[in-house]
């Protein structure tokens, strides 16, 4: 039997599941690491805790299975990432994350002073804070002496690559996150690297998401006790790898995830971009498209508001007591970035009386996040792209209740698979492709990937989400009116 390792690489951990060739998913380990935020709208990761916990996950994956098995390992990972090697491999300093949002005015220079519209020319996009060019020239503008030292940069999956197969590589899906990438074109913007004061050497060779890379070097091999012909396979930006591991392949297919971020992604078998850059326009891990909305908080908000504000992590009992009100959430805990672009908008409850409750205002929430992500599939109508359905993964795709809320919010059926492991599901799939069980990917996600229930909308719902969200609307207008 030929099995199959897929990394997610997460914000707060690493996720390893062990699958067979048949899709059946074998084991699941994880393992954590901390975030760090030295000062207000940083964040940052330690790239050594990303290869110590990854080997540590999949060596607790592999206790008391056949290890001779094993023959390819692939990776979803957090986007966007900056993480800089010297000359001798050394990391510089710890990651810029995707959720980091200290390079405003690098932004605001793309995209003011260069202008969007070149930007958008140069790559399909616009600039975020969050995106890896912004933060290239954050380090040159900031911290030049370590600037002077890079001698590669890469996102933070391609670390893990390299660490384990020796070869400098990312993939296209990855890669266009990183604002440096002609999307349309599959290749590196020549444009943005000279106005990132950088080269091609210091960038990742491109490859498609089912390539392989190369193979476990001896080290790694010998720790974990596999096969140096053990193959590394370029595996998908996290959301990416998602779509794959939900089936989101071809026209118009749609996916969600409610993770610590959330996402809309909207599959396309030809580029395209929104007239106003709202939406990512990304390279997809099939070898085609895919538009993308991303909201920076979603299953995060449930956690801060339980966790952190009620001081709970009974979920259940909270989604057991969660009552219909005026009561709306924004969203906007660590900025935003699709559809607003705006790092300094922050969340807010709108319509709070004397008598609203704790379960009203978990319910707003939920649906506040449901709200933030029909904006950008609002955005991806008018972009000519009309989903019929859409499927559901991450962490919050476990409550019943966000699950139907979704389907109200969007007046669409939800999908809900038989696993709901997202990229790391993803990335399994991709290293079966690589090792060629598959011979493509749509073949491979045809074969392996089964629904197991629809969530219908409720017609009244959606008359009643629909009022609520025409509310939802004009609050981050006004808001940020008042604030500026």
């Amino acid at each position: 039997m030929r099995t199959y390792i897929g990394l997610d690489l997460g914000t707060s951990g690493v996720k390893a599941l062990l699958v067979n060739e048949e899709g059946t998913i074998l084991k699941e380990t994880n393992r954590s690491y901390p975030c760090l935020f030295p000062e207000d709208n940083y964040s940052e990761q330690e790239p050594k805790e990303w290869i110590e916990k990854s080997l540590l996950a999949i060596e607790d994956l592999l206790v008391d299975e056949n290890k001779e098995d094993v023959k390819a390992i692939s990776f979803g990972g957090q986007m966007h990432g900056l993480v800089l090697l010297d000359k001798k491999d050394e990391v510089i300093r710890p990651a810029i994350l995707w959720n980091d949002g200290r390079s405003v005015d690098e932004t605001n220079y793309l995209n003011k002073t260069i202008g969007q519209n070149k930007i958008s020319e140069y790559t399909g996009n616009i600039a975020f804070a969050g995106f890896m060019a912004p933060k290239i020239l954050w380090v040159y503008s900031n911290e030049k002496e370590n600037f002077d030292r890079i001698s590669k940069i890469m996102l933070p999956k391609d670390y893990l690559i390299y660490k384990l197969s020796g070869q400098f590589a990312t993939d296209v899906s990855d890669a266009s996150g990183m604002l440096l990438l002609d999307v349309k074109n599959r290749k590196y913007s020549p444009e943005m690297l000279e106005l990132c004061h950088i080269n091609e050497d210091m960038l990742p060779k491109l490859h498609e998401s089912y390539e392989v890379c190369g193979n476990l070097v001896k080290e790694y091999a010998d720790r974990l006790g596999l096969s140096t012909d053990v193959k590394i396979v370029a595996g998908a930006g996290d959301n990416a790898a998602a779509a794959i591991g939900t089936g989101t392949i071809g026209n118009g297919a749609c996916n969600v995830s409610l993770g610590t971020s959330g996402t809309i992604f909207l599959s396309s078998d030809k580029f395209s971009v929104d007239e106003k850059n709202a939406l990512h326009s990304f390279c997809d891990a099939s070898g085609k498209y895919h538009l993308m909305g991303c909201i920076l908080s979603a299953a995060s908000c449930r956690k801060w508001w339980l966790e952190d504000i009620l001081h709970t992590e009974d979920y259940l009992k909270d989604e057991s007591e969660l009552e219909d009100s005026p009561t709306i959430f924004l969203p906007y805990l660590m900025g935003e970035r699709s559809p607003h672009n705006d790092v300094n908008a922050r969340g807010a409850f709108i319509n709070l009386c004397a008598t609203t409750t704790k379960g009203q205002m978990s319910k707003a929430v939920l649906e506040g996040v449901a709200f933030a992500l029909r904006d950008c599939l609002e955005i991806a109508k008018q972009n000519g792209v009309y989903p019929t359905y859409s499927t559901i993964c991450g962490g919050g795709a476990r409550s019943a209740t966000w699950k139907q809320i979704m389907a109200d919010v969007f007046n669409l059926p939800i999908r809900v698979l038989k696993t709901n492991q997202g990229p790391s599901y993803g990335a399994a799939i991709l290293a079966m492709v690589g090792d060629g069980v598959y011979k493509s990917v749509e073949d491979a996600t045809k074969a392996i990937v089964k629904v197991e229930e629809t969530v219908q909308p409720r017609k009244d719902r959606v008359e009643y989400y629909q009022k609520k969200y025409e509310l939802f609307k004009r609050l981050y207008p006004a808001l940020k009116a008042i604030r500026d």
